[in-house]
């Protein structure tokens, strides 16, 4: 039971061989594991050993070939238990061989052996268990000929059934443990194609969510480092940690449903519009020379009205840049809506239309109010879209951590405005991540980058206004977790 429950490799290989030593009394043990080299060769590698007596025991490099130049590999090959009672003194028509290197590396002696094949329920070796030196004297150092022959016992058919029973059940252990860390993997790659997924989709934001989760994690380590403070106690299991960069990782994924051309959105006026503003003064431009001409109208009459157009194409193209905060919209732009033309046709028409006057007078960056809904959005479609994924026990809280990195505490965030301790710790952390990588990098259409110093003055700010936690930005600060955190892929 505890084998099939065990999910730390390291620890599964260990609790392996500490209880083959322990059921049949062995001085040593080993595990040895079927792997492939890099010709497509299945080899035997040394993966964890332990010896009563020899601590400092560093496992070789030494893979051996699946045939009878080795006992483990010959036993791995003919899916055969072996019991050697004298690895010194095997007999003449034996086709085993004993290794001898760590005998005298380590001054010590091998006399009696067990190797069994971990064969997994589709009847293959996974790998070999192998027992050494079965003892009378649980606390006899067996270092020469003298000591093994008066400690070490030969291993009678009720340790070969113990271990052939060890050995049915770690295979199958071994193979749940390798097929769990597939679907790990599995996992993991997913997550990652989908951030990268999304932060290609808009090449503005490349890399984005990547350095978000590596920010995250490293603020979150050094939460765990800190001896003061309300965190001072606060600890991330492992599981956690992956929780948390998963949730990191996968923060921005409803922006799938956002309009491309609301995302990338660099200027206050759609690019259509644009264009048109653009072809339209230029037409003023024109009417105005056509209709000097009809009147034979003198030339400083057409300059000053040259200059004044373009006074107002100056002040037109200003308000078309985003600004990062909030500006009132200016008085001129109405008054240049209210200026109107004759066409050639004789149609009247106003220098700028009602939706052309509406987009230029966004108070800030670049999105109306429909368009900023339009992206605030895509957090209840990362909240729908994960929500249809069945994760694991472990990974539960993805959901909520991801979907919340919009909150403040003071409730003035979305979607849910929640406030305080409604927002977890993991929330608070991706929230600060992004924004700060949100105002250093320079991949956003609508603002320039900012320096380090200045992203992290935003944050103070936000924290003292009650927006940010002023221990976890504390933290951030002081830990220089953003130094290098923002290229790691963790």
């Amino acid at each position: 039971m505890a084998l099939m429950l065990e999910r730390d490799r390291n620890e599964l290989l260990r609790h392996i061989v500490v209880q083959g030593k322990r059921l049949t009394g062995s001085d040593s043990g080993a595990l040895l594991l079927v792997e492939t080299d890099e010709h497509n060769i299945a080899r035997l590698r040394p993966v964890f050993w332990d010896f009563d007596f020899l601590p400092d025991l560093r496992m070789p490099p030494t893979t051996y070939p699946l045939d009878g130049t080795s006992v483990p590999g010959y036993a791995a090959q003919t899916g055969h238990t072996i019991v050697v009672d004298d690895a010194y003194n095997l007999p003449a028509d034996s086709p085993l061989q004993h290794d001898r290197t760590l005998d005298e590396a380590y001054g010590y002696y091998t006399k009696s052996g067990l190797i069994v094949p971990m064969i997994d329920h589709r009847d293959r070796t996974v790998g070999v268990l192998a027992l050494g030196n079965r003892k009378s004297d649980p606390s006899a150092h067996i270092t020469n000929r003298e000591s093994a022959d008066r400690y070490v016992l030969r291993y009678t058919d009720r340790e070969v059934d113990l271990a052939r029973s060890l050995a049915s059940q770690a295979a199958v252990s071994i193979e749940n443990e390798q097929l769990y860390t597939r679907i790990e993997e599995m996992l993991e790659g997913f997550v990652k194609a989908s951030a990268t997924a999304i932060d290609e989709r808009d090449p503005t934001t490349a890399g984005h969510s990547l350095r978000v989760a590596a920010l995250t994690t490293a603020i979150a380590a050094a939460v765990d480092r800190t001896d003061r403070g309300k965190y001072r106690n606060f600890r991330f299991t492992h599981a956690q940690m992956r929780e948390l960069r998963f949730a990191a990782l996968l923060h921005d994924f409803g922006k799938i449903a956002v309009r491309e051309d609301v995302l990338m959105k660099s200027k206050k006026l759609p690019p259509v519009l644009w264009e048109r503003v653009a072809a339209r003064f230029d037409l003023i431009r024109s009417t105005m020379e056509l209709e000097r001409c009809r009147r034979a109208a003198p030339g400083d009459e057409l300059t000053a009205q040259f200059a004044e157009l373009d006074r107002m194409w100056r002040i037109v193209a200003a308000a078309n840049e985003p600004t990062m905060l909030y500006a009132p919209p200016s008085t001129e732009l109405a008054d240049i809506a209210a200026h109107t033309f004759t066409r050639f046709d004789g149609r009247v028409t106003p220098y700028l239309t009602r939706d052309e006057l509406h987009f230029l007078q966004v108070p800030s960056g670049t999105l109306d109010a429909a368009e900023r809904a339009e992206v605030e959005s895509h957090v209840e479609e990362t909240s729908l879209f994960l929500a249809h994924i069945p994760w694991t026990d472990d990974l539960q809280h993805i959901v909520t951590y991801a979907s919340g990195h919009h909150e403040k505490l003071d409730g003035s965030g979305y979607p849910d405005h929640l406030r305080g301790d409604e927002i977890p710790v993991q929330t608070r952390l991706i929230t600060m991540a992004d924004i700060f990588d949100a105002l250093t990098e320079a991949d956003r259409p609508y603002k320039p980058a900012v320096s380090i110093d200045a992203a992290l003055d935003v944050l103070s700010a936000e924290a003292k206004a009650g927006r940010l936690d002023t221990d976890l930005v504390q933290i951030m600060i002081e830990s220089r977790a953003y130094v290098g955190g923002a290229s790691d892929d963790r």
